[in-house]
């Protein structure tokens, strides 16, 4: 018997740490080579480390959230003969990077989709199978359990200690259907109180991985860049219509249309005459960089947080070539399987909250862009038109912009001209 210590690998690309995002082992768990042993989290990406070598695991070296140098040990394990602690280079040198949310997927609406998206699905139970009978003596484990975040969320919603679940996952990790089996087998265990019942305690929540990540760049954005917002209310009754019709009409193969694709396009049309809207600043160097292309970002939620999966070359795109993009992006960025190269290098973004886009919004601006373009929620509203009132579909967007590089004039012609295109859509697609 043996030991071997593996150590955090030179990710590449000039990275000097990571940080542990979370735990696939435990103490005592015996694991096979290529197994999952940690996620990291770097500046670039999400990262999966792999076991080397088979053994059992006796030692895990720092907690979620902590910070660890190339070269530094992260598991111990125990391994049966000397040649089990003598793994390839190919290895342990260069992880495949991925850039994904560290969680379990689950069911959710299309990405950053339009005023007309629907609900989401149902929560998605990860694993079909029925979960093993537990025994009717609480479980407690001396670790913190293993449960994914939404697992954790639900059970402090419905007052379950996860460390009285047994797990039926990997390594004893605790699926929904797991907490399904616990309050089926003991309601008590859900801590149902009295609507009146004064609630004590306060929760600590260590801010780490992904989420730690956005609160970083938003803070940056925040504090580097002189935001302005500008507001415009924006008459979208034919261009609905139109949408429509061509949903109703599509072949099968065909993505559907939601308010994005129309929006990617008035960018098309209007980045061209307003160039200083794309593009990236890099404050420190006083540069502008104002790539002849346009890359658009769509801002999308994940079970994880916020990621901009980018649409590149959107000039070359037609409306349904489009759509199939940002849906095919926007399943990616929530399955965990968009790369770093589809999360990065937006020249304009744009923010949507679909149906609960609210009245009016200020975007955060991606930083380094200059500019951000927020859709809001699309209502029906009694409005005077040639002297008659008349119900429309109507729509506010609610953009910011970098006051150190965009003008408020600008930025408002800018908004304008994406206004006249959407009011009459047929410009959309005119030369």
């Amino acid at each position: 018997m043996g030991t071997f210590t593996f150590k955090l690998p030179d990710i590449g690309e000039g990275i000097t740490e990571a940080e542990i995002a979370t735990w696939r082992v435990a103490v005592g768990d015996v694991v096979k080579e290529d197994q999952p042993l940690v996620d990291v989290l770097t500046e670039k990406a999400a990262v999966e480390l792999p076991s080397p070598t088979a053994g059992k695991v006796i030692e895990l070296r720092g907690n979620p959230g902590d910070f660890a140098p190339v070269g530094s040990p992260l598991v111990v394990l125990e391994v049966a003969t000397a040649s089990d602690i003598a793994p390839s280079q190919a290895q342990i040198e260069k992880p495949q990077l991925q850039a994904a949310p560290l969680r379990e997927p689950v069911a959710a609406a299309p990405a950053a989709a339009g005023p007309q998206t629907q609900a989401a699905a149902p929560r998605a139970v990860a694993d079909s199978a029925a979960p093993p009978a537990f025994q009717n003596q609480p479980h407690e484990s001396p670790h913190k359990p293993l449960a994914s975040p939404a697992v954790r969320q639900r059970a402090r919603e419905i007052g379950v200690p996860l460390q009285q679940v047994p797990g039926s996952g990997p390594s004893g990790r605790i699926k929904h259907a797991d907490l399904d089996a616990f309050v089926a087998r003991k309601p008590s265990a859900t801590g149902a109180a009295s609507p009146r019942a004064k609630r004590e305690g306060v929760e600590q929540i260590r801010v780490i991985g992904l989420r730690r990540k956005i609160a970083e760049a938003m803070q940056r954005s925040k504090q580097r860049i002189p935001h302005f917002a500008y507001v415009e209310e924006v008459d979208v009754t034919e261009l609905e219509a139109l949408r429509n019709h061509l949903n109703d009409n599509r072949r099968p193969e065909q993505a559907k249309l939601t308010l994005l694709p129309f929006l990617v396009r008035a960018l098309v049309r209007a980045v061209p005459e307003h160039p200083e809207v794309n593009g990236t600043y890099d404050d420190e160097a006083g540069i502008m960089h104002r790539p002849a292309a346009l890359h658009v970002g769509i801002a999308a939620q994940t079970p994880n947080g916020l990621v901009v999966p980018v649409v590149r070359h959107a000039e070359t795109l037609d409306l349904w070539q489009c759509a199939a993009e940002i849906k095919r992006l926007a399943d990616a960025a929530r399955a965990g399987k968009a790369t770093r190269e589809e999360l990065s290098g937006s020249s304009i973004t744009i923010s949507s909250l679909g149906p609960m886009g609210g009245i009016v919004s200020t975007p955060v601006i991606n930083a380094p862009e200059v500019a951000i373009v927020g859709v809001n929620k699309l209502m029906e509203r009694p409005m005077i038109r040639n002297g008659r009132v008349e119900p429309r579909l109507m729509m506010n967007l609610s953009s910011s912009f970098d006051h150190r590089i965009v003008d408020g004039w600008n930025a408002a012609s800018f908004i304008q001209q994406i206004k006249r295109l959407f009011e009459h859509p047929a410009t959309l697609f005119m030369d």
